[in-house]
């Protein structure tokens, strides 16, 4: 089968319009996943045993389940529930849920590397809790991990194609369509290939960029 230059003029706004439901996806999820690990982390935290247990027991189920798995949870089970999810909001939520037990991991390793003496400095000052965190953990512990944290939103960037199992218009499901609707695979799945790489070498640069300039003061 012959490149058709034509075909490819023909099918490019398509597969644009699914390059932007991707990075969409991968943006919101990367944010929700953000602030899930964050929530885990500190839960894992707790005195409550009770509390840091069923945290530890969730956040290893998640990791230890299929993504496709979950999203299809999200989109075909919970409706039988009552639950009924639109498919990018299901699948925002699938990567965000899935990713952020992997960033709860990152966030933990971050907190413990806080020095001890931190912790009692701002008990010296007599700073509450949440000054505690807002004005002095967090603060140390949030720049070194950014580099880990970047690795994962390319790796959440290319899991993206899992959604076209949820009905979601992503990349990979508009171009299947445009291959299935004109019986030809080689133009529209090979663009699907060169945005991906195109996407994650910027990425890998971003995150080069990040790793310069927070690796330091980590």
């Amino acid at each position: 089968m012959d490149w058709d230059w034509a075909f490819v003029r023909e099918i490019l706004p398509t597969l644009l319009e699914g390059v932007k439901l991707t990075i969409l996806a991968t943006l919101l999820g990367a944010a929700v996943a953000a602030v899930m690990g964050l929530v885990f982390a500190l839960l894992r935290r707790s005195r409550n045993r009770l509390v840091a247990r069923t945290t530890a027991f969730l956040v290893e189920f998640v990791r230890g389940t299929p993504l496709l798995v979950q999203l299809y949870f999200l989109f075909y089970v919970l409706p039988d529930l009552g639950i009924l999810l639109a498919p990018l909001v299901a699948g925002v939520i699938g990567l965000g849920l899935h990713y952020g037990t992997y960033m709860a991991e990152v966030y933990r390793a971050g907190i413990e590397n806080v020095p001890r003496g931190q912790w009692e400095a701002a008990k010296a000052c007599n700073l509450t809790t949440t000054q505690t965190w807002v004005h002095v953990i967090l603060p140390q512990a949030i720049p070194p991990m950014i580099p880990a944290c970047a690795n994962y939103f390319v790796a959440m960037f290319k899991e993206t194609p899992l959604l076209s199992a949820i009905t979601v218009l992503e990349l990979m499901n508009q171009a299947r369509s445009v291959a299935n609707f004109n019986y030809r695979y080689l133009e529209p799945i090979t663009l699907v290939g060169v945005f991906f790489l195109i996407i994650s070498l910027v990425s890998v640069v971003a995150l080069r960029m990040l790793e310069r300039r927070f690796g330091r003061i980590g």
